[in-house]
């Protein structure tokens, strides 16, 4: 058995905090630099006269006269001695007028059975107070703008915890990577992360020491401790992790199983599951790369940018009663809760509680979404394993407030206002085509109100049955948008166009009566190295968005040829390609040209904004 060494932490301490975003090299030697080793801070002269020869594991620097002390422990049973030692270098810095040490950490553990790190802020006065996001401790390092955020406002609690995009792929391809070592199977890979995530609600840790039946026994009992107190007992034996026989083999399994534990503390992910990205979304989709299973019945998740946006331009409500009735991991039900969340915090439990509803055929990733959920602060959602097709929604007072109710009969009274949907993509001419699942959603919906859907382009201009669901839909229901995407939206999960529609329910098309369409070609995101990242510049979503959302609540848009523009729908044309190829001016136009135009767009929503405060 190796010796349990906190030197084994230091390659742990500096990879991860050169992974947050840290400059590890020396401040001394490197303008730049902001990382001391043991032996390195005592080149700080009012460093040096505050530790009188004793060293921290690492000593950071997050301003010129601000510190982050860290101190690491081999074993994790001295979690509290590492962070009682990193409170007491501090304490010995802060007596320097000229510096501080605000910011602690106290690391514990070694590589066999990974590490505990645990963060506080020291406030002016002395006190401690644990580093918080909605009051959830972290559980990894800090980014240079978080400890910052930290500093400059003399808080514990971080405003907002958002993990990069590439730090976040990364983890969930280590993450896959153990469970493959282990022989987990591609396909239930999902269901382990379910459980483990649901074992990680206490804050107690799980038994390690175990051996692993009796750690792997800890981890589901955990797990369905949780669903039961959420009232979602059903959904525990789809998450619960399955030993194999072989005892080298189990221990294998175990090891796996614990790895995955501590990588996901160190994204934080109790505090950033209920932030505001969907990280189990974001995890799925890298499991869909070496899965087969959700691809053979053409479940491919939305991406988080993309249901953020949809939210937006829906202007989702608390008053609203939302429905996905193919929810996926939940990532729509996640968009429509934050943005509730965000712009009407006082009415966001009733939202939550009776106005979000999910339907999902594949019990594994339903039990996704209602970890999701879970982790959102509420389990008693209404998300539910099935087939929506043979579900309906029908109305029912909560409380004295409008909610729904399923029921398997036709509904007498609908209940839905808006839906926000991307149904599977049919593999097959005989499957369940995409448009049927849109027909069940407007089944279930308010006349006026709004759905919105993802599609593959074709869907919008085939011929055969597309052509005919397509005038259906028009003699019953207006096409308010169609915003064409990039082809790889989807990548790697597939290679698909898609296209976004959205639908006023129960308003017959008007003859010649103008639709939006929206030609995307930058989402904000660029493959690179296998995957699709974010490129950090400006975006056509982020210029177009408030745009699009005048049009759909209020009829108006400014117009750019090529790009955004209201047309006629003609509906005597025989082949009725609702795409925005077919009706956008074919323009082409320069990357100059392209910013002028946008810049003109963002600059007029911006007057419209401060015309509108000045009116209020």
């Amino acid at each position: 058995m190796p010796r349990k060494s906190e030197f084994s932490s230091y390659v742990f301490i500096k990879n991860d905090l050169v992974n947050m975003g840290w400059n590890t090299r020396n401040p001394s030697r490197s303008d730049s630099g902001q990382l001391y080793t043991q032996q390195e801070c005592l080149d700080h002269p009012e460093i040096a006269a505050g530790l009188n020869r004793q060293r921290p594991e690492y000593v950071v620097k997050v301003h010129e006269d601000v510190f982050w002390v860290i101190e690491a422990k081999g074993a994790h049973e001295k979690i509290d001695i590492a962070v009682g030692e990193a409170i007491g270098y501090a304490e010995d810095i802060n007596k320097s007028k000229l510096i501080k040490a605000r910011l602690i950490t106290g690391v514990a553990g070694n590589d066999e059975d990974g590490y505990l790190v645990n963060t506080s802020f020291i406030q002016s006065d002395g006190s401690v107070s644990p580093v918080k996001f909605n009051n959830r401790k972290i559980t990894g390092f800090l980014s240079p703008d978080q400890a910052r955020y930290l500093v400059d406002n003399e808080t514990s609690d971080l405003n907002e915890l958002v993990t990069s995009e590439v730090l976040l792929l990364s983890i969930a391809e280590s993450i896959n990577e153990e469970l493959h070592r282990a022989s987990i199977n591609k396909d239930l890979r999902a269901t382990v992360m379910s459980a483990v995530l649901l074992s990680m609600v206490s804050d107690t840790l799980p038994n390690f020491n175990g051996s692993p039946d009796v750690f792997v026994k800890d981890i589901n009992n955990r797990a369905e401790d949780v669903l039961i107190h959420h009232s979602k007992r059903e959904f525990a034996e789809y998450v619960e992790l399955r030993l194999p026989q072989e005892d080298a083999a189990k221990s294998k399994y175990k090891a796996a199983v614990v790895r995955v534990f501590f990588l996901l503390r160190k994204i934080n992910v109790k505090a950033a599951m209920d932030g505001s990205q969907d990280l189990l979304g974001k995890f799925y989709e890298v499991f869909l790369k070496y899965g087969n299973g959700a691809k053979d019945i053409g479940i491919v998740l939305t991406p988080r940018h993309v249901t953020e946006f949809s939210a937006e331009i829906l202007d989702i409500r608390a008053s609203d009663l939302v429905y996905d009735p193919a929810c996926g991991t939940g990532g729509f039900l996640v968009a429509a809760y934050d943005r509730v969340r965000r712009n009407e915090p006082e009415k966001v439990e009733m939202f939550k509680k009776h106005r979000i509803f999910g339907v999902e055929q594949q019990a594994n990733v339903a039990a996704l979404a209602i970890v999701n959920m879970i982790f959102r602060g509420d389990g008693k959602n209404n998300i539910i394993n099935g087939d929506c097709l043979s579900i309906n929604l029908n109305r029912k007072l909560r409380n004295g407030e409008a909610s729904a109710e399923y029921q398997r009969e036709p509904s007498e009274r609908r209940a839905v206002g808006k839906v926000l949907m991307n149904p599977p993509f049919a593999l097959r001419r005989d499957d369940e085509q995409e448009f049927t699942f849109i027909d069940h959603a407007l089944d279930q919906m308010l006349d006026e109100g709004l759905l919105l859907s993802v599609l593959p382009v074709s869907v919008m201009y085939s011929g055969g049955r597309e052509l005919v669901w397509r005038r259906q839909l028009l003699e019953r229901n207006t096409l308010l948008a169609v915003i064409g995407f990039p082809n790889d939206l989807f990548y790697p999960q597939a290679s698909v166009e898609p296209v976004i529609v959205v639908i006023r329910k129960g308003v017959p098309h008007e003859q010649n009566g103008n639709c939006l369409f929206v030609r995307i070609s930058d989402d904000g995101f660029v493959k690179l190295k296998k995957r699709r990242l974010p490129h950090g510049g400006q975006n056509e979503l982020q210029v177009l968005r408030d745009n699009i959302f005048n049009f759909i609540h209020g009829g108006e848009c400014h117009e750019v040829n090529g790009l955004i523009q209201k047309k006629a729908v003609d509906l005597s044309d025989p082949h009725l390609e609702l795409i925005p190829q077919q009706y956008l001016d074919n323009v082409e136009l320069g990357s100059d040209a392209l910013r002028s135009a946008l810049s003109t767009i963002q600059s007029e929503l911006v007057f419209q904004e401060i015309r509108k405060g000045l009116r209020q």
